[in-house]
């Protein structure tokens, strides 16, 4: 692993080693504790690392990452084999949360339902971002101290609901960046291209970008798309622009966070990992 990694590994747990006069932790965990929440846990290198009994994918270094997904509620299991054979459990206790539901009684039913061709495009759209956030890669990109994707007024939030007519709408799993159309967009962290599409049915021009084990960040509504799969990326590059393309009100970024199917909270990311 290059040096310059190992500073990042470093920094980013702030490992004082000067202070280990007690045992450290089996494993430390950086994150918010609650729905939506992106959690990054350091521990000894070859452990390994079970969530709720399912393993997790540990770097050389011993970085895990992992994610909540909006609706997680309750008590969830980290179980960590240390190299010794010792086995350690943790328990991360998720805080509850409360999101944005608005009501609309009286729509009209074709504003809300597409027909029948529209469907079968959106599927098929979303059939391959789906298989673009299935990207596995062994890269720590996610260690470097995120930055916003664009400037603008917040204008949507994660978690936020809809439901027309008595019938609940997908929740929203991005942050809304309103800005003028042509606002450049930047990645928040280094990682590749896995996925550019500059007309989609729903979210017109979306990038996918990939950072490692299973996190990538997902950019929507773009005016143009500047980047092709299989760019790499220095973080904070521009990578499009701002605009109103896909089923869309208004110009605005919805910039999502994800670790591989879940979708997590980019403004917890922006308060937990900036620097």
């Amino acid at each position: 692993m290059p040096k310059q990694m190992l500073h990042v590994i470093a920094a980013f747990f702030c490992m004082a080693s000067a202070l280990a006069l007690a045992a450290e932790p089996v494993i430390e965990l950086r994150g918010a504790r609650t729905a939506g929440a992106l959690v990054v846990g350091k521990t000894q290198p070859g452990a390994e690392v079970l969530l709720n009994g399912k393993a997790l994918k540990v770097s050389a270094s011993g970085v895990v990452v992992f994610g909540f997904a909006r609706d997680a509620k309750g008590e969830q299991q980290l179980t960590v084999t240390l190299p010794d054979g010792s086995e350690h459990a943790q328990i991360i206790e998720l805080a509850p949360r409360q999101y944005k539901i608005d009501r609309v009684e009286g729509v009209p039913q074709r504003t809300v339902t597409p027909d029948p061709e529209q469907v079968a495009r959106a599927r098929k759209e979303a059939q391959a971002v789906w298989q673009a956030r299935q990207t596995m890669t062994d890269e720590l990109h996610f260690l470097t101290p995120v930055v916003e994707p664009a400037q603008g007024r917040i204008s949507g939030v994660y978690g936020s609901q809809r439901i027309f007519n008595g019938e609940p709408r997908n929740p929203h799993f991005g942050l809304d960046v309103a800005a003028p159309t042509g606002t450049p967009v930047k990645v928040v962290w280094p990682g590749t291209v896995v996925f550019a599409d500059s007309d989609l049915f729903y979210s017109g021009g979306t990038i996918i970008v990939d950072h490692g084990f299973g996190v990538t960040t997902t950019y929507i509504h773009l005016s143009s798309v500047d980047v092709s799969v299989g760019q790499q990326l220095q973080q904070g590059q521009r990578i499009g622009a701002i605009g109103a393309t896909g089923r869309a009100t208004g110009p605005h970024l919805d910039w999502r966070v994800n670790w591989g199917n879940v979708r997590l909270d980019p403004a917890l990311v922006l308060e937990h990992f900036a620097d």
